[in-house]
């Protein structure tokens, strides 16, 4: 999300409020949960996409404005509610979270949110790993190996270039997984990646243990399986924590709900209403008659359900234990949790609290079980890849119905082709010009970020979703188009120098990036 060419773009804002509701406030715990030497292991993947938005220097000066229009907003609306016993406390929180994280983003991280995570990772109490370079749902683009690879290649080199250490493990977007891909991950040195449920359970042979040990795919990588009731407990909005009453509502915002006259310096020029991250309504039930939000109620139940969490995993660790050990078995058993981290914060506004409760109460009152990272289970005695169950698992993904539908149906299908021939001709440009220099190179650098940013999954899951369509389809055709003109370009050897460097400073992902990584190979 990167747009130069307006001084407003609408969409940045999803990226700011990332940022605002969930990365910083997750460094803020970490820092917390460091300082307090409480002990506990997590592991997060930090997308190549994201951390390209970390670092620009655009989007940097521009979240800052953002920062400071919230707290202007904040500071308007402690004055508005002045007197009112249910909003104003309210208004008052939002106003000291956002001077916080103005503050953090200034003046403990220095702008710099990549140097921040890679300083966290040499506590050796986080292990950070990358996903593929765009995002991109790889089952869908299986049909064309070299971009499945392109993906997975240049989202390991980019995690290396900004983290220095060189990652043991990977996300697959959206956890897509279609066999074969384990050999593509070991060949970029890859230690471990993980799948959802039936990734693992549909996986012949069926492992003895279902999900609760990792198991050895036949390119010797370990796949971590997802544990069905820590996602539910946690995920889940109907059978999980976030849609409990007390917790605050994600929809209901006064972007929506004050008059546009006062919210003019606050909305998009052409006075668009949305999102302004102030909300002060609960969840309370499924209608428009929503309560006032309850700080202390809200944290009383932060509470409640990190006891609540930590308590059944004892159950639960407990349970398998004795199985484990009445079947012999050589590995001690791994619950695998895994969400969104943009759950935190973001959609769940408590669920940050929620995460720093659970892990101080895992450190200090587990009774059965501690946290521990991939990396550090695959070095624990006789738990090495080698002497894991042998499995090669199914066609898989964390998506509605678990498959591929929610990135391929009638409401997307008809970007595929366009994506896979795309791919095609890049590999074709890659192999015909084996040296470019100069002008030519930078085009053909320019063409393979375009085919990158044409494969996002974010794309096609838009279209289906039906939230900012026009936007989804415009930002791909787009991209689409600009790598035809390219192509064209190249091949007639009439490249318009002006026009691709307004398109290089718009379209900047991997600004390191060699048009080479495309070639075919063997």
């Amino acid at each position: 999300m990167r747009h130069p060419e307006y001084d407003y773009f609408l969409e940045e804002n999803w990226f700011y409020e990332a940022m605002t509701e969930t990365y910083i406030p997750l460094l803020d715990v970490f820092e917390r949960l460091i300082n307090d030497r409480i002990n506990f292991k997590i592991t997060l993947s930090l997308s190549p996409s994201l951390v390209e938005m970390f670092n620009d220097e655009l989007l940097r000066a521009r979240y800052k404005r953002y920062l400071d229009q919230l707290i202007n907003l904040s500071e308007q609306e402690v004055h508005r509610t002045k007197g009112d016993i249910h909003f104003e406390p309210i208004a008052r929180m939002y106003r000291e979270r956002f001077r916080r994280i103005r503050y953090l983003f200034d003046s403990i991280y220095a702008n710099n949110l990549v140097y921040a995570f890679r300083a966290l990772q040499d506590t050796h109490m986080i292990e950070i790993i990358p996903s593929a370079a765009t995002h991109a749902f790889l089952p869908n683009l299986s049909i064309q190996p070299r971009a499945v690879k392109v993906q997975l290649e240049l989202g390991y080199q980019q995690h290396c270039k900004n983290f220095i250490k060189k990652p043991q493990g990977m996300w697959l977007p959206e956890c897509g997984f279609a066999p074969g891909f384990d050999h593509y991950l070991s060949t970029c040195g890859i230690k471990f990646f993980f799948l959802d449920t039936h990734g693992i359970i549909h996986g012949k042979p069926l492992p003895q243990f279902s999900v609760y040990t990792p198991v050895a795919c036949p390119a010797g990588v370990a796949a971590f399986g997802r544990d069905v009731d820590s996602s539910k407990q946690v995920w889940s909005s109907v059978e999980g924590y976030p849609g409990d009453a007390s917790y605050r509502d994600f929809y209901r915002d006064i972007g929506f709900d004050l008059d546009l006259g006062y919210l003019k310096k606050h909305l998009h020029p052409d006075m668009v209403r949305t999102f302004t991250g102030l909300k002060y309504y609960r969840v309370t039930r499924n209608n428009d008659k929503k309560e006032p939000y309850v700080i202390h109620a809200a944290q009383k139940k932060v509470e409640d359900h990190a006891h609540d969490f930590v308590t059944k995993k004892d159950l639960q660790i407990e349970y398998l234990s004795e199985i484990f050990k009445a079947r012999e078995s050589p590995f001690p058993p791994i619950v695998t949790a895994t969400y969104d981290a943009e759950l935190f914060g973001h959609w769940w506004f408590e669920g940050i609290d929620w995460l720093e409760s659970s892990l101080r109460k895992i450190g200090s009152n587990a009774k059965s079980y501690t946290t521990i990272t991939p990396s550090e289970y695959l070095n624990l005695p006789g738990c090495s890849v080698a002497c894991l169950p042998a499995c090669q698992p199914s066609l898989s993904s964390w998506g509605n119905k678990g498959y591929n539908e929610v990135w391929l149906n009638p409401s997307n299908d008809y970007v595929y082709r366009h994506i896979l021939k795309t791919t095609e001709r890049m590999t074709d440009l890659a192999d015909t010009f084996s040296d470019a220099k100069g002008t030519l190179k930078k085009a053909l650098n320019q063409t393979a970020r375009e085919v990158l940013l044409s494969q996002q999954s974010d794309w096609t899951f838009i279209m289906k979703s039906g939230t900012a369509t026009q936007f989804a389809k415009k930002s791909f055709q787009e991209h689409i188009s600009i790598f035809n003109r390219l192509y064209q370009a190249i091949i007639r050897q009439r490249i318009p120098e002006k026009w691709l460097r307004e398109i290089e400073l718009r379209d900047n992902i991997f600004r390191d990036i060699d048009y080479r990584i495309f070639r075919s190979r063997g």
